[in-house]
């Protein structure tokens, strides 16, 4: 069921997760505007909104990348163009980003609202639903057969490192909050960050589906 490169995956997935992309982003806003306790519920249910998330590509993708070379091959190339789109866009829009994000705009939430927060920022998030389903092909073994079962288990182990660093950065946030609130700049940083490291993503898909195409 391991893929055989599963080393491969866990660099990409380690470089994917610490960059901060809408997710993280949403989670430190809520740290900074709330503190420890409201970004950890966040990250809890963020984790269960990326799990179904993982899960229902996995089951929609995995037989019909098993068997169509023109569908893996329409994942990578419109899936790497779109996550470069969303690098542009989260680069071009990095200081509204940050402005919005030491905006408090209601009283704080509790514990279920912030799980439940948390798992639609994970279900619409774009970045997430592009991964899962333009990333995580590229490192299954299609020869072995058994792709959906591949991809739940990439999909799983995503979701767990993600719930880690999540966890870590909204623990982060929440102490330094009164730092990361009192200079904009620094968030904007964050958010800069995060578009390059969408569009080097992009880029290393694009590059995959056009090394396949000419191999």
């Amino acid at each position: 069921m391991i893929p055989s490169r599963f080393g491969e995956y866990l660099a990409t997935s380690i470089v994917i997760i610490l960059a901060p992309g809408p997710s993280v982003l949403f989670i430190i806003a809520r740290a900074v505007a709330w503190g420890r306790k409201t970004a950890l519920f966040t990250v809890t249910g963020n984790a269960f909104g990326s799990f179904i998330l993982s899960s229902l590509v996995a089951v929609g993708l995995g037989p019909i990348l098993q068997r169509s070379d023109v569908a893996f091959a329409a994942v990578q190339w419109g899936g790497g163009a779109y996550l470069i789109y969303l690098g542009i866009q989260a680069y071009r829009d990095r200081h509204a980003s940050a402005a919005e994000m030491t905006t408090k705009k209601s009283e704080e939430p509790s514990a279920i609202q912030s799980m439940r927060e948390g798992f639609w920022v994970a279900v619409l998030n774009p970045k997430t639903l592009v991964f899962y389903a333009a990333v995580l092909p590229q490192f299954i073994d299609r020869n072995r057969g058994n792709a959906t079962t591949q991809l739940l288990f990439l999909g799983i182990v995503f979701v767990l490192m993600c719930w880690f660093s999540d966890g870590i950065w909204g623990l982060l946030a929440g102490t330094a909050r009164e730092w990361l609130a009192t200079d904009a700049s620094r968030l904007v940083l964050l958010r800069a960050i995060g578009g390059w490291v969408m569009m080097g993503l992009g880029s290393f898909v694009v590059y995959g589906a056009l090394a396949s195409a000419l191999g």
